[in-house]
């Protein structure tokens, strides 16, 4: 309610003398107010008091459970100390039971609105508060927290026994992530070899080669490369060459974030502010599964952790994050909505040189 109509009720309690009588009243000049009282189970319009006559104030008091709160709060016999006492310690009762219920139910909403959360989120996900000053230790906070997202994610990922017996060359739908990890993530000049040559069948159109090729590359008891596990997850996410699989997706998805964490991880140890090696792979892969719990590929939808994944690929330096965050902040999709976050991702992407058409404000 504005101010000015808190005045008007003010003024309009302090000139009335006697209560309103509805079947005599004319017709009012000014806007009436209409005072009520309201719980959880009742309401009840409330006259103002009267102190004109004496008389009007005596009245037979009622104990009874028929007895209206105005009756007590307003009509009751000052000199009846009885009655006073009991409509006195009554209405505390009342006052008493009615802010309990009230507490408790605000706590419990509270308590709902708090566990709002994400499996593939860990509860004490570090906040990033940092200006922009600070640079390269931002950096490693940052990409701190990419870490502990790509190891959320792969805890939170069942993931089936590896088939036994399986030929070298299996089909997308056999291959196994749980093991071979041993083998490690370095990319050696043969895979990189071989990852140009299935790009290169990509771009020219041979996509069931190129996903072979990216399939070899990313099997954890072959070549376990990061990279490649980003790709053959693109690929059996959209189908390219290939029966699309987005669950399988998200594992070789949430296989290249471990790996690659596993390097950043040592190299953050070893004190490298810019990371190690697989960075590139690292916020690739974040980025992707961010698109898998914005859109449910694979995944139920999950906005929550989409934001998340989002904001650590875009502080990391991916332009396209940083507007798909930027559009999380506008919307609300995971988060408060908050237009100066927004702000501050969409030109951070336009800065970087990924400027979106009608976000220039």
């Amino acid at each position: 309610m504005p101010l000015r109509d808190f005045l008007k009720k003010k003024d309009k309690i302090s000139n009335s003398h006697a209560p309103s009588t509805p079947d005599n009243a004319a017709a009012p000049a000014a806007p009436e107010f209409t005072f009520m009282r309201s719980d959880t189970h009742t309401q009840e319009i409330i006259s103002p008091p009267s102190f004109d006559s004496e008389e009007d104030l005596k009245g037979p008091a009622t104990d009874g459970p028929n007895e209206s709160r105005s009756s007590k709060l307003f009509g009751r016999n000052r000199s009846a100390s009885n009655v006073s006492a009991k409509s006195a310690a009554s209405g505390d009762s009342n006052k008493s039971k009615n802010a309990s219920t009230s507490k408790r139910i605000s706590q419990r909403l509270h308590l709902r609105k708090s566990d709002v959360g994400s499996v593939s989120v860990p509860d004490d996900l570090p906040e990033i508060d940092v200006g922009e000053e600070e640079g390269g230790g931002a950096e490693s906070q940052w990409e701190k927290r990419a870490t502990i997202l790509a190891k959320q994610n792969e805890t939170s990922r069942s993931r089936p026994p590896t088939p036994n017996g399986a030929p070298p060359d299996v089909g997308f739908s056999n291959m196994s992530l749980e093991h071979g990890k041993e083998k490690g993530v370095a990319l050696t000049k043969q895979v990189d070899d071989n990852i140009q040559e299935a790009i290169r069948l990509h771009e020219n159109g041979d996509l069931e080669r190129s996903t072979r090729m990216f399939g070899r590359l990313a099997d954890p008891h072959g070549d376990n490369n990061a990279l490649s596990q980003v790709l053959y997850g693109l690929a059996l996410r959209h189908g390219w060459g290939c029966t699309p699989d987005p669950a399988q997706a998200v594992k070789y998805l949430s296989a290249a974030a471990s790996n690659a964490a596993s390097i950043e991880e040592l190299a953050l140890q070893a004190g490298l502010k810019k990371g190690g090696s697989a960075k590139g792979e690292l916020v690739l892969a974040i980025f992707e599964l961010a698109n898998c719990f914005r859109h449910g590929w694979g995944v139920p939808v999950d906005k929550v952790a989409a934001k998340q994944y989002y904001e650590t690929a875009a502080n990391l330096g991916d332009t396209d994050a940083m507007n798909e965050v930027g559009w999380c902040y506008i919307e609300g999709f995971g988060c408060k909505k908050d237009k100066w976050a927004a702000a501050k991702y969409y030109r951070l992407a336009e800065n970087a040189g990924s400027k979106t058409l009608g976000n220039s404000w």
